[in-house]
């Protein structure tokens, strides 16, 4: 319960105060939000099989946030930037549907 207050107050005070993304860091935004959402997703489906762990989902979370951002970093740095964001969002994407098709087969008993 602590967790969804936190996440409304943290919206709302986004959604008050706009704040705005440095220009030098707006290209690991998406693959940062796309990494924690890959996060989200796996520690719902480990909700619904009982195998949830706070501090497993805690470092996952900021492991999998922190790993996607290098590796955007990494092909800036190489010059195949748009490469290798195609590449990190194709594959959490797979991770993304993966675990969205376990929590409805878990829901949904099918």
């Amino acid at each position: 319960m602590i967790a969804i207050i936190g996440l409304v107050i943290g919206v709302v005070i986004g959604m008050v105060l706009q704040p705005d993304v440095p220009v030098a860091l707006q290209p690991y935004l998406p693959i940062a939000v796309v990494a924690a959402l890959d996060t989200l997703a796996g520690g719902l489906r480990a909700t619904l099989d009982g195998a949830f762990d706070s501090h497993v989902f805690i470092t996952s979370f900021l492991f999998n946030v922190l790993l996607a951002s290098f590796l955007v970093f990494l092909g800036d740095q190489l010059g195949v930037g748009a490469q290798l964001s195609t590449a990190v969002i194709v594959v959490l994407g797979i991770r993304i549907f993966s675990n969205a098709a376990a929590i409805r087969r878990r829901l949904l008993r099918s």
